[in-house]
């Protein structure tokens, strides 16, 4: 399949350590899409602002707003990536405050004054062009936001293990050989778990960045996590790759999910048992 050139512009990003020709300050924003789950990517032109991110939602001055700006507020956070400078790039968990009155304005003419693409874009829609600060994570302001977000991760796997569980009993009775429309439910609900498991190991991708500048005796463990965390993006590619085979056998496809589960089961448990920064226990439920 012919790659779009968004997908371009992502593999040239993380390739260069946050540089791609013909570009100037770019960073990778990653949300779930809202009917789907799915991890979407979309590279952004920004401009840092005191320790935050400032995005634009042109969407080159089309009447809409773009789907990465819906996609963002509906889930409230997102993912960014950006170039640390030095080659590589650094991956953050951002929280969107979307920029209003007076500071969005004062924001959007700078924006107008540094690219003036960006003001062809504004007489092309009737519509205000969002302005959005993404904050990253910081746990240095309260240790107690550590212990919250530690917490809700061990929900998201409680959540992930249910998840696996019903794909397995629904995989045990579809039978030898589904029919169609068993097989195409099958796939549905295999890929929305895929999907889920991914955006859960991108938005923990971006946490880590906060954990390991706040928790320094936390980076070897972080690293084995973050590559674990590749290691089960390809077993979840595998596992896609099984699912739209036209002729699924239930039985290689309940194979790979038993791989793919033991490998889970044993990140979630190294995981659950080495985050815990000692100066933020975390809280009861």
């Amino acid at each position: 399949m012919e790659k779009t050139f968004n997908q371009r512009v992502v593999e040239e990003f993380r390739a260069h350590g946050g540089r791609v020709e013909g570009f100037a300050a770019i960073l990778l924003l990653t949300t779930a899409g809202r009917s789907t789950g799915r991890p979407r990517t979309t590279p952004l032109a920004y401009r840092e602002d005191g320790g935050r991110y400032l995005v634009f939602g042109s969407n080159a001055g089309s009447a809409e707003h773009p789907q990465w700006y819906r996609n963002l507020f509906a889930a409230g956070g997102a993912t960014v990536e950006v170039g640390d400078g030095e080659g590589g790039v650094t991956t953050l968990s951002v929280r969107p405050v979307d920029l209003d009155g007076e500071e969005r304005e004062r924001q959007f003419a700078e924006q107008v004054r540094r690219v003036p693409a960006f003001a062809d874009y504004a007489t092309r829609t009737d519509r205000t062009i969002p302005v959005v600060a993404l904050h990253p994570l910081d746990l240095s302001a309260d240790p107690a936001i550590a212990g919250r977000v530690l917490a809700q991760l061990k929900l998201h796997h409680e959540d992930l293990r249910r998840e696996l569980a019903d794909l397995r009993t629904r995989i045990d009775t579809a039978g030898p050989v589904p029919g169609p429309d068993l097989a195409a439910q099958l796939r549905d609900h295999c890929l929305q778990f895929c999907y889920g498991l991914g955006m859960h190991h991108t938005r923990e991708d971006g946490a880590f960045t906060a954990f390991e500048k706040q928790y320094p005796q936390l980076i070897p463990a972080l690293a084995r996590l973050r590559r674990e965390h590749r290691t089960v993006a390809d077993a979840l590619a595998r596992f896609e790759a099984r699912l739209a085979a036209p002729d699924t056998d239930p039985a290689a496809l309940r194979a790979e999910l038993d791989r793919l589960t033991d490998g889970l089961e044993a990140h979630f448990a190294y995981e659950e048992t080495q985050l815990v920064p000692p100066s933020a226990p975390h809280p009861p439920r």
